[in-house]
């Protein structure tokens, strides 16, 4: 489609993101109307907003709108699921320059609609608003359908810490990009669109789980939102978690210990949660911990010792990846 936005103008450009959408059985009024109207037989409403500015956190030049797209609705949908919840849709705010192809927010919104496809959703509805910087603004819903939430506040000593998805491949992806290569190809993906084992949330509340959290900001700093909200220290055990060869590659190539990216990096939006020592777990599942008394030490400790090493994110405090 040739153009650009300015020319297409506001109400152009929201018919024609609208005309790529695809809808599901929950949603009874779409867009196109003043308010979606989404169905919520559970009665409960689980909500999560996602802001994505570009230069912070996307560029241009490393991901396609359609990247950029699948991993807005990623990393939103993935809230939902953590919560053990299904998701059911998505609303969008995009701020865009006039001067910006037509092309731009048309691939974006293929990408969302797609990714909402792969977890059951569809977007809903939004706004589009001329702007200086390109501004992704994302609200995932979602339905408990009739489980309890699995907050962050329920891990209990004893309790077994699994995870699922990947660790650390998002991380290596960026370290691969931030140094002007574009393989191997499966970790820059995972940086471009990660993959979040939606249906694993859900089903992990009806394993019984005490506590649960995507892996956004790195898997050390996710636990410690865990360990703080229930008031429990949390070992992990390095030796339980697996490294991808090429992950080691990579590492070797640029310096780094790859568990740093496994620990540290976030992104990835792999489900970690705490369970009773006495669930059978599924095979996707890998046990890598687990709950104990709070102590002296750190709320979050590697094979029983604090983890020295930087890592993590925090909007404020800024990328602290190697």
């Amino acid at each position: 489609m040739k153009g650009t936005v300015g020319e297409l103008g506001e109400f152009g450009l929201i018919r024609e993101l609208t005309s790529r959408l695809t809808t599901t059985p929950a949603v009874r009024v779409g867009p196109g109307d003043d308010a979606a109207v989404v169905a919520a037989p559970d009665r409960r409403v689980v909500a999560s907003t996602d802001i994505l500015v570009e230069g912070r956190h996307f560029r241009r030049d490393w991901s396609t709108a359609y990247d950029v797209g699948r991993k807005a609705a990623a990393q939103n949908l993935a809230d939902i699921a953590a919560m053990g919840a299904v998701p059911t849709a998505l609303l969008l705010g995009l701020v865009v320059p006039a001067e910006l192809p037509v092309t731009w927010p048309t691939e974006l919104m293929d990408g969302l609609r797609d990714e909402c496809q792969v977890a059951g959703a569809s977007v809903v509805g939004g706004d589009v608003v001329r702007g200086d910087t390109i501004t992704v603004s994302i609200t995932a819903l979602g339905d408990l359908r009739n489980q309890e939430p699995v907050t962050r506040a329920g891990a209990q000593p004893g309790d077994l810490v699994a995870v699922t998805g990947w660790l650390g491949w998002s991380a290596a992806g960026f370290a691969v990009l931030s140094r002007g290569f574009r393989s191997p190809r499966a970790f820059v993906e995972a940086h471009r669109r990660p993959e979040p084992p939606y249906h694993a949330g859900p089903a992990a509340a009806g394993l019984g789980a005490t506590a649960m959290c995507d892996v956004s900001d790195g898997l050390i700093a996710d636990l410690g939102h865990i360990a703080e909200a229930s008031k429990v220290r949390i070992d992990v055990r390095s030796g339980q978690i697996d490294i991808p060869s090429q992950m080691n590659d990579i590492g070797q190539a640029v310096g780094v210990d790859p568990m740093q990216w496994v620990l540290t990096g976030g992104e990835d939006h792999a489900i970690v949660a705490t369970f009773p020592p006495d669930v059978k777990l599924p095979a996707r599942w890998k046990v890598i911990g687990e709950v104990l008394n709070p102590s002296a030490l750190p709320q979050v400790t590697v094979d029983g010792a604090p983890w020295t090493s930087k890592g993590g994110w925090d909007h404020f405090g800024g990328d602290v990846e190697s």
